[in-house]
């Protein structure tokens, strides 16, 4: 006779299981549709990254909620409820870490919304971004690390692991102490540059003889786009003990120069005049400088500096070639003979 009993006690607790997790799906969805509501009357992005963002963790909680609440109106052991309890503690735990990642996801969308990183001149842009990105990275994993301990802490083998391991923690400090020094190192290099920035998102950079932008600046590497879409990986601490230059650290404007290498017959105020003719047509030239000039003579040549101005390095780049290009065209068209040459003087007797 126990069987039928144990059985409708089992059906009993299965039907209330059934309804906490039905009721928890159905307040899921009037807590989204209510979103989805006001998002029609407050059309704002925030709205739907919230949505966006939370739907999944809140799809979770709610029933999960609802299922802790009905366990008071189970029959079950004093046993079975303790390794219940254990369990939803534990997703909960998880539950909310997730759900404060989510909300740090959230933070993030909102300022890629709000600030246009794409504009030309985005230097606030990019030191905010940086900033942001090191303390997302570093809150999300102090955020993990705290979840973990918490889960193991509450198992009783896991605290007394963790009495033993305090009972030797004069020699395991010194032995972790020098093991994660590295670790603590690249650390410490990336709070320095997400706060002292020598280095930003989207930067122009030359490290190690290559041109590229910095792409990407995690806790213990950064991601260097180099111009023929190459990717160089630099540990953090780079940044931090080597020098490199950085062609964007104050104002993305730079300054461009173009040689040429011409004869000493070569009239230098027609280039003048070619440059500036050349310059007020091309949209990538920013206004700032237009500048020809000799720096330095050769035996066989002159050496003639055209200093230009663009907005960006990108635009520098382009303007000094379109610039040589141009100019060398307008020589050879126009003074054939002072193109760089070689003279042999014969004397007969």
């Amino acid at each position: 006779m126990p069987l039928p009993m144990d059985l409708s006690v089992y059906s009993h607790n299965l039907l209330i299981a059934i309804a906490a997790i039905c009721l928890g799906m159905l307040l899921s969805f009037i807590l989204r549709k209510i979103f989805m509501f006001f998002s029609r009357f407050w059309l704002t992005f925030i709205i739907s990254t919230i949505i966006k963002n939370l739907q999944g963790p809140v799809n979770f909680l709610l029933p999960l909620l609802c299922l802790n609440v009905a366990l008071s109106f189970m029959t079950i052991s004093a046993d079975h409820r303790l390794t219940f309890d254990k369990t939803f503690e534990i997703l909960f735990t998880v539950l909310v870490a997730l759900t404060l990642i989510r909300v740090i996801k959230i933070m993030e969308d909102y300022f890629y919304h709000k600030y246009d990183l794409k504009k030309a001149d985005n230097l606030k842009e990019r030191k905010i971004k940086t900033q942001l990105q090191f303390v997302r990275k570093l809150t999300v994993s102090l955020i993990i690390l705290i979840t973990v301990a918490i889960v193991l802490l509450s198992f009783e083998s896991m605290r007394k692991i963790g009495a033993g391991l305090l009972t030797g923690v004069g020699i395991g400090g010194i032995i972790i102490g020098f093991a994660a020094q590295k670790s603590l190192g690249n650390l410490l290099a990336g709070f320095q540059i997400a706060f002292t920035q020598p280095i930003r998102i989207d930067d122009v950079v030359i490290v190690e003889g290559e041109w590229g932008r910095i792409e990407e600046i995690t806790l213990t590497y950064v991601v260097v786009n180099i111009w023929d879409e190459r990717r160089l990986i630099l540990p953090i601490t780079y940044f931090v003990e080597k020098p490199f230059q950085n062609w964007t650290r104050v104002s993305a404007q730079l300054l461009g120069t173009v040689f040429l290498y011409l004869d000493y017959s070569v009239p230098i105020e027609p280039l003048r005049d070619e440059l500036s003719r050349i310059l007020h047509s091309n949209a990538l030239w920013d206004g700032r400088v237009n500048v020809v000039q000799i720096t330095d003579n050769k035996p066989d040549t002159i050496e003639i500096r055209l200093l230009i101005s663009a907005g960006t390095s990108s635009d520098a780049f382009d303007l000094r070639c379109e610039i040589r290009e141009q100019m060398l065209a307008f020589v050879r068209e126009n003074y054939p003979q002072s193109l760089p040459r070689t003279r042999i003087e014969y004397y007969k007797d």
